[in-house]
């Protein structure tokens, strides 16, 4: 099996003056999940290179087993300081694509033409997609092929309205990934506050919130494993 994972490339929280990113549990605990099955995994972002974490996700109340084990990864940290570009990412060569969250997706990624027509093909060509907490965001421009929303009609799930209500941000972020997903026809749900939550619809597969980062690449990877396409 092998397997792209989308980071973001954008650090900047609005106009707060704080930074943003990426969010380590996110990463570390699909990338973990993905290693156990033997996958070869390939980092990617907008702008290649080291993308930038949410310095947040790394403080001690975040931090997890998966997340130190990944800091103290000497494969993993190398391979994450050098995300490939986007735009020079071969997505005919994977199995499975995988968007982590954090905020940082919300700017960069939800707008990248070349992030929707990944997944648009991804999709298409009979793989599946994954994304968590705030990344089913990134859908947002993606589009059937008869040009309607990627979304319209899917069960979905992403980052609740009233999880970003929880950590002050709500005026923050460019759009609401409740309102967004469901703005768009997607059949939105949603579990508890923090609690893990993960849709699967045909192909795409969709987590709430970081607790969800685990379960969804498990799903993922019964998808491509199993062959229940």
């Amino acid at each position: 099996m092998k397997v792209l994972i989308v980071l973001t490339s954008h650090d900047e929280l609005g106009n707060t003056g704080r930074k943003t990113g990426f969010w380590l549990e996110e990463l570390a605990a699909p990338y973990y999940r993905f290693k156990e099955t033997g996958a070869q995994i390939v980092l990617a972002s907008p702008k290649g290179g080291q993308p930038p974490l949410d310095p947040k996700s790394n403080e001690p109340g975040f931090q997890t087993d998966d997340t130190r084990r990944f800091e103290a990864d000497p494969e993993a940290t190398k391979a994450l300081a050098n995300t490939v570009c986007l735009d020079a990412v071969p997505a005919g060569d994977f199995d499975a694509v995988f968007y982590p969250g954090g905020h940082g997706p919300l700017w960069d990624l939800a707008e990248d033409t070349v992030s929707a027509r990944l997944i648009e093909s991804t999709l298409r060509s009979g793989k599946p997609v994954g994304l968590v907490c705030h990344a089913p965001g990134v859908l947002r421009h993606a589009v059937n092929e008869d040009g309607t929303p990627l979304v319209a009609g899917r069960q979905v799930t992403g980052f609740a309205n009233s999880e970003e209500e929880a950590v002050q941000l709500t005026d923050i972020v460019p759009f609401l990934v409740e309102d967004e997903l469901t703005k768009l026809g997607g059949v939105y749900s949603k579990t508890g506050d923090w609690q893990p939550y993960v849709l699967k619809d045909g192909l795409l597969i969709t987590g709430q919130n970081p607790a969800s980062s685990a379960p969804a690449a498990d799903a993922l990877i019964e998808l491509v494993l199993k062959g229940d396409m």
